[in-house]
This record gives C-alpha cells, structure tokens and sequence, in this order.
C-alpha cells in the first residue's frame, strides 16, 4: 500500500511538472504580408528555430500566428522576424517585438533606416505609401529588394519608425 501511495505521488508529481512547461500561442498583428515571397521569407525563419511549430500566416488578415515551447521560445522566434525585417503587435507585454529602432524623437533633416523586409516592387510601394504620410517628408531613396533607404524633409525620426512599424516593418536608424 505505501509503494503505491509514493508511486501514485510520484505519478502526480510529474504530471504537474510537464502542466508547468505550457506552450506559448503567439499571433502577430499588423504584419507586412503582400506577396508569397513575403510568406515564404517568414515560414523559412520559423522553421528553423527549434521548438516552433504550427507556422502559419495569413495575408488578407496580416497576421503570423505559431505556437512555441515556451515564452523564451517565442521571443527567439519573434525576434528573428523583427531581423528580418517585419513588424507587429503580440497584444503582449512580455512576448513582444522590441524597438530596437535607435529613433530619438524630434525632428531631422535627413535619416536612414536599414532593415525593412523589401523583398518586391508591392513592398516598396507600401514603405513608400508609409513614409509619404509622415508630416514633413519630402522624400525617400526606397528602392525594390533594398533593405536600407534614406528619407529626407523636415520630419520627427521617432514617427518616421513608428509609421514604418504600423505598417509592418521593422526598422533600425542607421549610425
């Protein structure tokens, strides 16, 4: 009776142990997804971080959603997309895309960005859309399948970054 009672304590034990590895759900909204390369480029990045699966991503709704082992998983995977230059929100505060940006506010002359997934013409279109609709911008360098650009005018750097971020794309200022 007493080998059965520890056995079935044992049992409980390690049952209750595997309940604390919960995976981790991650859906990022508002994410650059225009054309099959697009998806591709992020199918390719998930795959190849151990312990994510269930990839999938949804153009119409913008959205990237997988399951990970756990939240240091998760901000593994979510950090290799923000790399690659795509942007968006978890509705997290603890698994989350950083700004990493560098983006000071106040306004500039001239800045470059480097890091943007650009990978076709309907790409640029969208960053060139996005940066045309900062107050103050008179111009940009964007150019198809270039991940650095140059915007220039009078604008604020800070909502240069969280424009291009909206949109999807994930940026760094260039030093």
């Amino acid at each position: 009776m007493k080998m059965r009672l520890l056995a079935l304590a044992a049992g409980c034990a390690l049952a209750l142990a595997g309940a604390g590895r919960a995976e981790t759900k991650v859906e990022l909204k508002n994410t650059h997804l225009c054309c099959p390369a697009c998806v591709r480029v992020v199918g390719t990045i998930l795959k190849g971080i151990d312990g994510v699966q269930g990839a999938a991503c949804d153009r119409e709704k913008k959205t990237i959603t997988f399951t990970a082992a756990d939240n240091k998983t998760a901000q593994k995977a979510l950090d290799a997309l923000a790399a690659a230059g795509f942007h968006g929100d978890t509705g997290s505060k603890t698994v989350a895309i950083k700004d990493d940006s560098g983006a000071g506010a106040g306004k500039v002359k001239s800045l470059t960005v480097t890091g943007a997934h650009n990978c076709c013409g309907q790409c640029c279109r969208a960053i060139k859309a996005t940066v045309k609709k900062v107050e103050g911008v008179k111009e940009d360098t964007a150019m198809p399948k270039e991940k650095t650009f140059t915007v220039s005018g009078d604008f604020d750097a800070a909502e240069l970054v969280k424009a291009l971020n909206a949109a999807g794309f994930h940026v760094k200022v260039q030093k």
